[in-house]
């Protein structure tokens, strides 16, 4: 394993609890600071255009930028250090940042959406760059007991904040204006960036050269070529692609039409929104802390299989909850229910995916594998959320939709459990590294 570099550096436990610490407390701050911003563009959005597309207009923008960059995003993080790119990164959104808050007021009704868009644009190439580079990271972080603890705790504290983030950003937006929500961003990006600066990142010597002699690659694409080569050996990332392709599709309409039912269908207030994303948020809280002090089971069967045939269930009693005769109260208690189910499901599948890909995948190759596999498993977003929008403005009653989802969710799993399954069994080499 360490000829194919996916060790670097002996690191202790106690550094490793350090910068586990740290890499929660800028975890916490950034995603409770970003969901509030984006929960509040959203509302913004829907108040000002009353579109569906509200909530998903950063879903279709960001796998669109992903394809664009996704040659020099994974070859960039795989040559040069990934503390310099996070710098970069970050510093780059913080100047979006400013802009945005300068000129977003000069904008009303339909036109908020062209700085909203300008903004989401650079904010999704920052993104890109921001994942790529800490997923490939990792190593250099902690040593590699302490990784599925690093990626469980890292998701527990962004679940947290999400708890909370909702019914901030709802009391926040009622209180004030949107220009506030971005003060609040720009303040939590200059403390992620300080946090940032204290952290060690252990670099292997004999990587220098790929850092500091990159015109020594013949070009972009040989080094995305190399990636996606790697990716089409493993067919359990092959059967993973596949499978998440179809459910991401189905998945945007919750994101499109879990608001926009509630608000304009029901005629419920931003309250039971908040309710419902909370509840979503502590269901992944759960999760996390169940997987990253108490989960010994290293069985990728029923990590893999069980959420994503229970995705399918959940799906469908949502659907049904909003299709049936309740008060307020039983909207929200059900919703909440049924979310808190798809939180613990969505964590367990994205966790376990993330521990194998960074505990299997040498260093070398893992920006370039976790960018092409994120763009991969994205790709179809913008598409779902333009199709579910439609579908949304014209339906009468949105639950029809969930059900309809759930079950195709439901059988097209089953109908691509034996490809995962053959996946899973080659897997075994990999695990023995």
């Amino acid at each position: 394993m360490d000829e194919e570099g996916i060790r670097a550096v002996q690191i202790t436990d106690k550094e490793s609890n350090w910068q586990i610490a740290k890499d929660i407390s800028s975890s916490f701050i950034g995603t409770l600071s970003g969901d509030m911003f984006a929960f509040g563009m959203g509302l913004m959005l829907l108040d000002e255009t009353h579109l569906a597309l509200s909530f998903g207009i950063d879903m279709m923008i960001t796998p669109i930028v992903g394809i664009f960059c996704l040659i020099p995003v994974g070859n960039i993080v795989d040559r040069y250090r990934h503390k310099t790119i996070l710098n970069w990164s970050i510093s780059i959104r913080l100047v979006a940042l400013v802009i945005f808050a300068a000129t977003s007021d000069f904008f009303n009704g339909r036109g908020k959406l062209f700085p909203v868009i300008l903004y989401l644009i650079v904010n999704a190439i920052s993104v890109n760059f921001n994942n790529a580079a800490y997923t490939a990271s990792v190593h250099e972080l902690v040593n590699n007991g302490k990784i599925s603890r690093l990626s469980s705790l890292v998701q527990g504290a962004s679940s947290l904040a999400l708890i909370l983030s909702p019914a901030l950003g709802a009391a926040l937006y009622s209180a004030t204006n949107f220009t506030i929500f971005i003060y609040v961003e720009i303040t939590a990006t200059v403390l992620s960036l300080l946090i940032l600066q204290t952290m060690h990142f252990h670099y292997k010597t004999l990587d220098k050269q790929t850092y500091t002699s990159s015109q020594s690659f013949k070009s972009q694409m040989a080094g995305f070529k190399q990636g996606l080569a790697y990716v089409q050996g493993r067919l359990l990332l092959v059967g993973i692609i596949l499978v998440a392709v179809v459910v991401n599709f189905l998945f945007t309409a919750l994101s499109i039409g879990l608001p926009f039912i509630l608000k304009n269908q029901l005629d419920l207030d931003n309250t039971i929104v908040g309710y419902l994303n909370s509840a979503f948020s502590f269901g992944m809280l759960a999760a996390s802390l169940l997987m990253g002090f108490f989960s010994k089971n290293n069985n990728l069967k029923t990590k893999l299989l069980v959420p994503l045939l229970l995705l399918g269930f959940e799906f469908g009693i949502l659907g049904l909850g909003l299709l049936a005769p309740f008060t307020v109260k039983g909207v929200g208690v059900l919703g909440s229910l049924v979310m808190f189910c798809i939180g613990v499901t969505i964590t367990i599948l994205n966790i376990t995916c993330n521990v194998r890909l960074q505990t299997t995948v040498p260093t070398k190759l893992l920006g370039r594998v976790s960018s092409l596999l994120l763009v991969a498993n994205t790709a179809v977003n913008p598409l779902g959320v333009l199709f579910f929008t439609f579908i949304f403005q014209n339906s009468g009653n949105g639950g029809f939709v969930f059900i309809i989802n759930g079950t195709v969710m439901l059988f097209y799993t089953m109908i691509m459990t034996p490809l995962v399954m053959k996946g899973i069994k080659n897997e075994e080499k990999y695990a023995e590294k």
